[in-house]
């Protein structure tokens, strides 16, 4: 995993997690009555919110061009190397079988 990657994970992390403190602030705040305090934390959960699925889109757009460069260097890699991708194969297939055997 990249750096990039995983201070976006990290950060996301802490977004999700201001989400959940501004829910708990808004039910502490609605409990009693709909106030200004309420109509705040209602606003600092729909901004968290908001910031929270941008960021998600963005690495889901990181993640979806990263999957799309291997299975490019993978479809490069088979036209290539024919033979080797089936020995590939060949052997992971192998490895798979011996390992459901000593089930």
């Amino acid at each position: 995993m990249s750096e990039t990657t995983a201070v976006a994970r990290e950060q996301l992390l802490a977004d999700l997690k201001a989400v959940v403190a501004d829910s708990e602030e808004l039910l502490k705040a609605t409990a009693g009555a709909a106030d200004e305090r309420a109509a705040a934390a209602r606003a600092r959960i729909e901004e968290s919110l908001r910031a929270a699925k941008g960021k998600i889109e963005a690495l889901d757009d990181e993640i979806l061009d990263r999957v799309n460069e291997a299975a490019k260097a993978t479809d490069h890699y088979v036209r290539e190397h024919p033979w080797g991708a089936v020995g590939i194969a060949a052997a992971a297939g192998l490895l798979v079988g011996v390992l459901i055997a000593r089930r």
